[in-house]
């Protein structure tokens, strides 16, 4: 149906290579022409100031939650003002003994204007169809739970 693509450029700039001291950062480019700078989570070395890829796999599970939401609040004829989620993901052991992004929190806060606003019953079920038709939920393993606010 559709295909996406992520260049990934890393060089190392450290005179040696040891796991203690060789870089962690890089870049993410897209076909957008954004180029993200990354690197690996502080508590591994990771540097400051640059999107790890934890970050950035709760982000997209958010970001895709809400766009899903936003569809379907349009098609339902209902005026969203403004979505807000403090997503959080937690990494543990999975069942395998690996180290794993087990579940993912998402709490949206979501405004709505226009003459219909949803009762919390159907804000619920929006959220829930929104969890069950995100593309990216529906391409992991995680336990993502949605917590509207």
């Amino acid at each position: 149906m559709s295909e996406h693509r992520a260049e990934i450029n890393w060089k190392r700039t450290t005179p040696d290579f040891s796991y203690e001291t060789y870089n962690r950062d890089h870049d993410w480019s897209f076909d957008a022409g954004i180029t993200v700078p990354a690197s690996a989570a502080p508590d591994y070395f990771g540097g400051q100031g640059r999107v790890d890829p934890e970050e950035a796999f709760v982000a997209s599970l958010s970001s895709c939650h809400m766009l899903t939401f936003l569809a379907l609040a349009a098609r339902k004829k209902l005026v969203v003002d403004s979505y807000h989620d403090e997503a959080v993901g937690h990494l543990d052991k999975n069942a395998e003994g690996r180290l794993a992004v087990n579940r993912v929190i998402l709490r949206p806060r979501v405004v709505f204007g226009g003459e219909t606003i949803p009762g919390s019953d159907e804000l619920r079920e929006l959220h829930d169809k929104a969890h069950h038709h995100c593309f990216i939920a529906n391409s992991v393993k995680t336990d993502v739970t949605v917590e509207p606010q």
